[in-house]
């Protein structure tokens, strides 16, 4: 099967979205995935601190994100030597469809203060190889990370752990960083650890926070996630995330329930 390089083609000051990009809910709309990494992008070329940390973004999906033309922008909103916010923004189908505001700081070696963070028990080469069949497309987000299950069942219902490798670039020409891997995995949490039926229920994020204490590293990441339905068709995604080396952070998302 003959994939796209990736998730996005460069097209004049603007990009493209390829096939990569579309999600489970409709094949004419992206998973929010991809859109939160570009956005993470913009905003650490827009920094003010050469090499700083992003440590928190927290992601808005103002509406549905369509498989097509897009176009990125950020600023920075709060300027500092030592810690800055910074502002982007997502255009497609002509209105704003994703927005982000990520705090970055400057860092320094604290190693010797440092927390340990235990790793997953289950790595990367021990975790069983794993497909999904939610998709309706053969070409689609799933197709764009190798996934590994370290623990539940990425496709049926409860708490799940997996690993992901990254199979493309971001954009087309660029290598995918680890950041950039890392979001593109992470707003697949609610999928992987569904308590409701695809095919019964909606439960689409509204939005995506993500909180990181020390930055992604290597070629694979992991997510160990759990989502929560509360009584009133509102739910919550959360998930710790880890590279090799141990648990890096965590994610929160704000699911809207709904029969289909």
């Amino acid at each position: 099967m003959q994939l796209p390089a990736a998730f996005y083609l460069p097209d004049g000051d603007g990009l493209v979205a390829t096939a990569l990009t579309i999600g489970p809910w409709d094949p004419g709309l992206q998973h929010a995935g991809p859109p939160a990494a570009l956005l993470a992008r913009e905003a650490e070329r827009a920094s003010g601190i050469p090499g700083g940390q992003t440590v928190r973004l927290a992601f808005d999906v103002l509406g549905p994100v369509p498989v097509g033309p897009v176009r990125v922008a950020a600023r920075v909103v709060r300027p500092g030597r030592r810690i800055e916010l910074v502002e982007a923004a997502l255009e497609a189908g002509g209105r704003t469809a994703m927005r982000l505001t990520a705090w970055r700081v400057r860092t320094a070696d604290s190693a010797d203060t440092a927390s340990p963070a235990p790793p997953l028990p289950v790595g990367p080469q021990e975790s069983a190889p794993a497909q999904f069949s939610v998709f309706r497309q053969e070409v689609a987000y799933h197709r764009s990370l190798e996934w590994r299950a370290a623990a539940g069942s990425l496709t049926g219902p409860g708490p799940a752990a997996a690993w992901t490798r990254p199979l493309c670039a971001l954009v087309e020409g660029e290598p995918i960083t680890p950041l950039q891997h890392l979001l593109v995995m992470t707003d697949a949490a609610s999928g992987i650890s569904a308590e409701l039926d695809w095919s019964r229920a909606t439960f689409a994020n509204v939005d995506l926070v993500v909180a990181l204490f020390r930055q992604p590293a290597g070629e694979w990441l992991a997510m160990d996630a759990a989502t929560t339905l509360g009584p009133t068709g509102v739910g919550q995604c959360a998930a710790d995330l880890h590279d090799t080396r141990g648990r890096i952070g965590r994610s929160v998302a704000s699911l809207f329930v709904e029969p289909r």
